[in-house]
């Protein structure tokens, strides 16, 4: 069995839906952090089956709107040394600043240089729509 240690002061996000944990690290850009930053996939869960599982040393804030629209399941535990100070659960942003891109090549986005904004239309359904030409996005 594989042993990775806990985290003195960090935040240790839990319960990410299996395969989705590097989606996650890339989004919230862990990879420029000066820090130890662990990837656990396929964890057993008893709640989900697998899970994975991010630890970052050291940082204690993310980007919540990110984490909660790639998988609002996930929680968010700070850690101050050594114990749990604070349990978030994302929730699905109503609205994303440059998180995604549009795919609409006629959109005012591929051609002038202006955040790419969506806006919440279907929560059970997960769907965004750009502020500029109402593509819908797709994952």
């Amino acid at each position: 069995m594989l042993n990775i240690d806990s985290i003195e002061n960090g935040i240790v996000i839990d319960h990410i839906t299996a395969g989705r944990g590097m989606r996650v690290y890339e989004l919230l850009e862990l990879d420029k952090l000066d820090t130890c930053v662990a990837i656990i996939k396929n964890a057993k869960s008893n709640k989900f089956g697998r899970k994975d599982i991010i630890k970052i040393e050291g940082v204690l804030n993310i980007d919540l709107d990110v984490l909660g629209f790639i998988d609002n399941n996930a929680t968010v535990c700070t850690i101050l040394n050594g114990r749990l100070v604070e349990k978030k659960k994302p929730t699905l942003p109503e609205k994303l600043v440059n998180i995604v891109s549009c795919k609409n090549p006629r959109c005012i986005t591929s051609i002038e240089d202006v955040d790419q904004v969506f806006y919440l239309c279907d929560e059970k359904a997960h769907r965004y729509r750009c502020k500029y030409c109402e593509q819908e996005y797709k994952k």
